[in-house]
């Protein structure tokens, strides 16, 4: 008797891994939104906690950090004026945006003036750009 052997071709497996490249492929294309989705609510989420700790140090001293002072004032005490009177340490770190920079800070705001702006620069990384995100501002 003839021992036979059996096994796949090489056309045969080439033709499993295009399929699989396709579907992985379709997959990516799919998730894609998601991902859009998932970078709009990380910004809401930590500009809302940016806000909470600035309402915060506003309470304990009268009046928010200045935009040179920035969110730093929120990690350590400001160096410069106006100081505040009752500092503490609100914020451990300060959070990045989903695109890997700071979030921004400006007080008073261009789009609040009567209060401050804290944004994202967005995807292009560039303040004062059509895709800056300013959570639920």
């Amino acid at each position: 008797m003839k021992n036979r052997q059996s096994a796949f071709t090489l056309l045969e497996i080439m033709l499993v891994v295009a399929i699989i490249g396709v579907l992985l492929a379709a997959a990516v294309y799919k998730m894609g939104p998601a991902l859009g989705v998932a970078q709009a609510m990380r910004v809401k989420g930590d500009i809302q906690s940016i806000r909470t700790s600035l309402m915060s140090y506003n309470g304990m001293n009268g009046f928010y950090p200045t935009t040179e002072q920035g969110l730093n004032a929120l990690v350590s005490r400001p160096g410069s004026e106006p100081a505040p009177t009752s500092w503490r340490q609100l914020m451990e770190v300060l959070p990045k945006d989903p695109y890997g920079m700071p979030y921004m800070y400006r007080y008073p705001g261009r789009k609040n003036p009567n209060g401050y702006d804290v944004f994202s620069a967005g995807p292009d990384r560039i303040a004062d750009t059509g895709d800056d995100e300013y959570g639920n501002n």
